[in-house]
């Protein structure tokens, strides 16, 4: 699937997997491959064709303490702001619970490059965008 990857495979099958939560007054899940009408729809009332849900927490995944994933998240939020990105909170949970949901972001307009270098720079692994139809694509970083 991503033969060039260091990151273990069944890693890549559990974020291929995860569900992915957005929070806030309507909220919506969203997964790996499957169209989101709710995603869709909200692109066209924020006159955006893409976005980006993404974490700061668990760098390369591995595991950090609540306080330094709350810093990390933090950092995160003060950057998208400093580059005028609009955003909602989410939680990124695989759906046996093994292991503890992500706090994380959709950054509505994010395009693929700059998702990519956000990631990086939050030494994530992946991260995963959606096109205007609301298709989610796991964006191996590593």
């Amino acid at each position: 699937m991503h033969p060039d990857s260091t990151i273990p495979q069944d890693t890549i099958t559990a974020y291929l997997q995860t569900h992915y939560r957005v929070l806030g007054e309507a909220p919506f899940v969203l997964q790996i491959g499957a169209p989101s009408a709710a995603l869709a729809a909200l692109h066209t009332a924020k006159r955006v064709d893409c976005s980006a849900f993404i974490t700061a927490c668990n760098p390369y995944s591995q595991a950090l303490g609540d306080a330094d994933n709350a810093q990390r998240q933090a950092d995160l939020a003060q950057e998208l702001k400093t580059r005028g990105l609009a955003y909602l909170e989410g939680v990124g949970q695989h759906p046996s619970n093994q292991w503890k949901g992500e706090s994380s972001f959709l950054v509505l307009g994010l395009s693929r490059e700059a998702a990519k270098v956000l990631g990086a720079r939050f030494e994530q692994n992946a991260v995963v965008l959606f096109g205007g139809d609301g298709v989610g694509e796991l964006v191996v970083l590593r």
